[in-house]
């Protein structure tokens, strides 16, 4: 070939048959050739420098003084066991150049990597046929990050086990918020499980009800133990936790002046400041159990088959099965939980028989709904099963135009809503933050969810009067906010 020097390179000893073609021995390149030569891989190191290429061949490579220019770079190669060529100089234009060559003498079956400096020259050199292209900096960047997140779920670790050693051998209550979710239930087990490691009494504490159909068969099939709040005199524990919510008397019946020691919350908490000894909030991340999965990882706790049936099951509902507010640590953590679980348990779970009262109220969701434009608003009257207000919004999200569904019925003494959405210009949580009060409402950009005290609606002369008007002011403050003037259907 041209490029070759005559001199030091003799024909018959350059028709050499590697299985991977370097072209390009700076850094980069010599370090990969490195670690290609540990794992016995046939390689070829191809240098324009002559210097570089003398001193490769004194440390036992196969090594080629060559221009990445020179069309006929590869012609004292044999390309007959070929897997891999890789384009590794620093400049661009070499790189594209050489590519274009190559593509032209090589079998389409041979994996070509190119290095590029930039996201315009990545772009081109894909549009010349490498296979995969990489950018140093780019790659640098993702590993500080990982270093970084790795120290920064250290800390946090080091944090949560210096705290529980504190209080090792005395009395914890871990609250979760109202009518649990498999979430809130999977988390708070997991973090009974951590501080009964070390040596904390822990307590499951809710309020309300286990009432979807799902949530009771997750409870009694895993057998986990919950205590009801009203049962249990909270002054009686040394220390408070707080699961899968973040303040005393939201969403959940701690007196709000209640001193708290630790928060681990995956919902977005806006403006609002926590009050705790120790705080983990992670809005980004897609559900609690996701958190308390990398505490489990973190702090080397053996997980059992139970638990991590209860963590995967967490993390599957939060996420909607992926396909809603996730995050990679998300998937990280299900694939951790995965071999761990009980599959033919999690299939029983995802198979529930359906209560009369949740076919009563998606029935009634359907016949109450009110259809302004691509949103959807239902009022299912009275409501004693709140859990069948998300799946009667979720399933009203199928009706063809409709980009988003707010499901809402009224108890005893409070008027529950949930919503759904698929409209990417609109953030729920937001909209119902500032629709019903940020003491009320809250979620994700997704899905979000509200409770509200009667208050004065509870002053009406009847249960009917009464729903009529809860309807009419749901309506006119969740419009309102969206923007959207009210008619019917």
């Amino acid at each position: 070939m041209s490029a070759v020097s005559k001199n030091s390179d003799p024909p018959a000893k350059a028709r050499v048959k590697p299985t991977y073609l370097i072209i390009g021995s700076g850094s980069i390149g010599f370090t990969l050739a490195k670690e290609l030569r540990e794992l016995n891989k046939d390689l070829v190191l191809i240098d324009k420098e002559k210097q570089k290429v003398e001193t490769l061949r004194e440390e036992a490579y196969e090594a080629i003084v060559g221009d990445a220019n020179d069309p006929d770079v590869l012609s004292s190669i044999n390309l007959k066991n070929l897997t891999a060529i890789l384009i590794l100089t620093s400049d661009n234009e070499i790189n594209k150049i050489a590519l274009q060559n190559i593509k032209k003498v090589i079998s389409p079956d041979v994996y070509c990597v190119s290095r590029a400096s930039d996201v315009i020259n990545k772009q081109e050199m894909e549009t010349l046929g490498a296979d995969y292209v990489f950018m140093p900096s780019k790659i640098v960047a993702t590993a500080l990050a990982r270093s970084l997140e790795r120290a920064e779920s250290l800390k946090r670790g080091n944090r949560l086990s210096k705290w529980l050693k504190e209080i090792s051998g005395k009395k914890l209550a871990i609250v979760v918020h109202d009518n649990p979710d498999p979430d809130a239930i999977a988390s708070a087990v997991a973090l009974k499980e951590i501080a009964t490691n070390f040596d904390v009494d822990a307590t499951i504490l809710y309020h309300g009800e286990i009432g979807h159909q799902e949530n009771k068969a997750f409870v009694n099939l895993l057998a986990i133990e919950l205590e009801k709040m009203d049962e249990h005199d909270i002054s009686r524990f040394d220390k408070v936790a707080l699961v899968d919510c973040t303040l005393p008397g939201s969403n959940n019946q701690l007196p709000p002046e209640t001193p708290i020691g630790v928060v681990i919350d995956h919902h977005p908490t806006g403006e609002i400041e926590i009050e705790a000894e120790y705080a983990d909030l992670r809005p980004n991340v897609g559900s609690t159990s996701t958190i308390l999965t990398k505490y489990l990882q973190e702090l080397n706790i053996n997980i059992e088959r139970e638990l991590a049936t209860a963590l995967l099951y967490g993390i599957r509902t939060d996420t909607h099965d992926f396909k809603r507010n996730t995050d990679a640590s998300d998937l990280s953590a299900a694939s951790f939980l995965y071999p761990l679980s009980d599959h033919e348990l999690l299939d029983q779970l995802e198979r529930p028989s359906m209560s009369i009262e949740t076919l009563d109220i998606l029935g009634e969701a359907i016949n109450s709904r009110q259809v302004i434009g691509s949103y959807l608003l239902s009022n299912v009257g009275n409501v004693r099963d709140r859990d069948a207000l998300p799946q009667a919004a979720d399933y009203l999200l199928n009706l063809e135009g409709i980009a988003t569904t707010i499901a809402f019925g009224v108890s005893e003494d409070r008027i529950f809503i949930s919503g759904r959405t698929n409209d990417i210009r609109i953030n729920l949580g937001e909209v119902m933050k500032e629709a019903f009060g940020d003491e009320y409402a809250g979620g994700h950009a997704t899905a979000a969810a509200a409770q509200i005290p009667l208050g004065v609606f509870s002053a009406a002369k009847d249960r009917q009067t009464l729903l009529r008007l809860v309807n009419e002011s749901v309506v006119k403050k969740f419009l309102k906010v969206v923007g959207v003037e009210e008619s019917e259907e």
